[in-house]
């Protein structure tokens, strides 16, 4: 393929069109009058040598290729708009951008206020916006970093990329306050015998310490399946059921939900969580900024952490 030859202006066009499947729609979206958006779709069929899109009564269907495609020119859209949007010098007091993050419920309720008021102070023009994290974005890591200025997430998971540490955290055992079958302490048998809350479903889902249980010979019998940490607290309370949370996370939620915390019977990894970013963003000025900031908020977090242990 000649990329010389390619019109990148049909990038944006093409993600209007597959995802509003209307030509007046998509035009409207970009820009572009509705003669003009229709010359467009002309021009990338040709290019594909395929429909895109298909009449069906009174509105469009994608075709095949048309579904492979639209799961693939948002990440592209991204990347091109980041590509040119890099610069040799940023100044945060003037900037009128947006940063983009990928993250668990449990990293944004930790480092997000922290760091929305570190960043309005410093860069009021500055807009934020949060994507909660799911299994599809960790499987396609390469993706997700492409279309993203910063992935949360805790060591573990993956490697061979550049992070900026944030802060550590360490898990807890979470049951009711009113499990009178639970003592001040917990055992592995009792790990065992009591149905579990756990986050996704799938056995490469689990939190590295809920892996790290399995290692040790314990089943766990799982009850409940969630998308999220911050709905387990109330999921435990007036159950028999146990979860593991983050110790951060469960000074925020945990009093009002009506669970109690117990250190876990077994030496649990310790969580080390990073913001985690693609490659081409190095020599990023905008880029270099954010992760200065974030790792300066990370380092205040896990010292207010330390001071309160």
């Amino acid at each position: 393929m000649n990329l010389n030859a390619l019109d990148l202006n049909l990038v944006p066009v093409l993600r209007a069109l597959l995802e509003e499947r209307n030509v007046t729609r998509a035009g409207r979206r970009v820009g572009l009058s509705q003669p003009a958006t229709s010359a467009a779709l002309s021009r990338l069929r040709r290019h594909f040598d395929d429909e895109l899109l298909s009449r069906t009564g009174n509105g469009y269907r994608l075709t095949p290729l048309g579904t492979t495609l639209l799961d693939r020119v948002s990440s592209a859209h991204d990347v091109l708009e980041r590509l040119f949007d890099t610069h040799n010098r940023f100044d945060p007091a003037a900037a009128d951008t947006e940063f983009t993050f990928t993250t668990s419920d449990y990293a944004l309720a930790v480092i997000g206020e922290p760091l929305s008021r570190t960043i309005h102070a410093e860069a009021p023009g500055v807009r934020l916006r949060f994507h909660q994290i799911t299994v599809p974005a960790v499987d396609d890591i390469a993706a997700t970093l492409a279309g993203t200025d910063g992935l949360f997430m805790p060591h573990g998971f993956l490697a061979d990329y550049p992070a900026v540490e944030l802060y550590e955290d360490r898990w807890l055992c979470m049951v009711a306050a009113d499990n009178a079958t639970v003592g001040e302490r917990l055992s592995q048998d009792d790990l065992a015998r009591l149905p579990w809350v756990v986050l996704h479903h799938r056995p490469t889902d689990y939190t590295p310490a809920l892996r790290q249980l399995t290692m040790l010979g314990v089943e766990p019998r799982i009850e409940v399946v969630v998308e999220n940490f911050q709905s387990m607290p109330f999921l435990v309370a007036g159950t028999g059921r146990i979860a593991l949370i983050q110790q951060r996370l469960a000074r925020k939620i945990a009093p009002a939900a009506g669970v109690r915390l117990l250190e876990c019977p077994f030496a649990a990894v310790p969580i080390k969580e990073a913001m985690w970013w693609h490659p081409t963003h190095r020599q990023d000025a905008r880029h270099r900024w954010l992760r200065e900031v974030v790792a300066r908020v990370g380092a205040q977090v896990n010292a207010k952490g330390s001071a309160d242990e």
